[in-house]
Formats: C-alpha cells, sequence, structure tokens
C-alpha cells in the first residue's frame, strides 16, 4: 500500500515540521539503522543476506534481484524488483511513491530514481509523489536522474548522467539533460 505525504497546510514542515506519519518515520528509522549496521558495508556474494533484509522490511524482489550494499532505499515496502533487475553501488532510491525495475533491468552505480517532488504553485509547497516504472531489461547508467511518475519502457538507456522527466519509449537510447533520444537500441543476434 502506498503511502501519502502529509498534508503540508497542517504538518507545516517548512517550519520542522513532518511530511509523513509518525509509523512511516519510525518505519524508515528502524529500516535506515539496520540496514546501516548489517547490510551497507557487505560486498557483492551476501546478496542472499541483503535481500533477506529487504524482504522482512517488506520489499518484494524477484529471483536473483539484488540491492548492492552502498545503495540506499528510502522506503522498503515501494521497493518492488523483477528477476534479476539489480540496484548497483551508491544508487539512491528515494522512493517516496512505488518504483518498479522489470526483469533483468540495471540501475547503475551513483544513479538517483526520485519518485517525490513539490508543488512549486503551493503556498505551503506541499511535497507529492508519484511511482516510477523501468521496464524489463532497460538500463539507466551510471549517475543518471529519473524523475517522479516517469515510466522506462522495456530496453530503453538512459545514459550516464542524463536527466529525464518523461516517459521513454521502448528501446530507445536518450542521452543529455533533458533527456533526448538519441538512436534505437537493438540488441545483437
Amino acid at each position: 500500500m502506498a503511502i501519502q505525504p502529509l498534508d503540508a497546510s497542517r504538518s507545516n514542515p517548512s517550519e520542522g515540521g513532518p511530511s509523513f506519519s509518525l509509523s512511516n518515520r519510525l518505519l524508515r528509522g528502524a529500516w535506515n539503522l539496520t540496514w546501516l549496521l548489517f547490510a551497507s558495508w557487505t560486498p557483492t556474494p551476501l546478496k542472499p543476506w541483503r535481500r533477506f533484509l529487504l524482504k522482512r522490511f517488506g520489499a518484494k524482489l524477484g529471483v536473483g534481484a539484488d540491492v548492492r550494499g552502498s545503495a540506499r532505499v528510502w522506503y522498503p515496502p515501494h521497493l518492488h524488483l523483477g528477476d534479476r533487475a539489480v540496484l548497483a553501488q551508491h544508487v539512491t532510491c528515494y522512493n517516496m511513491a512505488p518504483i518498479h525495475l522489470g526483469p533483468d533491468a540495471l540501475v547503475s552505480q551513483g544513479a538517483h530514481l526520485c519518485a517525490g517532488t513539490h508543488d512549486i504553485t503551493s503556498p505551503v509547497f506541499q511535497l507529492t509523489t508519484k511511482p516510477i516504472t523501468i521496464g524489463a531489461k532497460a538500463w539507466i547508467a551510471a549517475g543518471a536522474f529519473v524523475g517522479p511518475g516517469v515510466v522506462v519502457g522495456e530496453g530503453a538507456v538512459l545514459g550516464a548522467c542524463a536527466v529525464t522527466f518523461k516517459p521513454l519509449e521502448p528501446w530507445g537510447v536518450y542521452a543529455g539533460n533533458p533527456a533526448q533520444r538519441i538512436k534505437t537500441r537493438v540488441l545483437r543476434t
């Protein structure tokens, strides 16, 4: 079940008030401490241990899916990884809304998946969240940024350090800020 941000007009986050419920903040606190102490330092071969911890906190992981120890997952119940999907080293998975990776999807080192933003027209700067979906066999390259609500099509590639706030078509290769389609990805047979 997706969590919703609190109404900023009531919680006053600009004055130090919370953006999420107390139960959400407590779960995230327990999660961050657990990951820091028991997983953040683990080498790649300890994938089963990291998978166990993520699942205990509510993540849904397909067969062979992996989150590397230096990756940061904001809220495990909003993480859904298909078979063999990977969040590599130093990935930031800021999943205030659900983030889904299809089978064989790869998010490379230092990439940032951000499922939240603020309504800049709101007088209270209301936090808003939108899910991210990354299709099967898609690749988010090193240092790239994927914004709230983006759907990355099957097999699409977002190049290194590229930024997208818009959908990426299946099997397209995108680069730049903002990301532009530069060619079609064709797999060798």
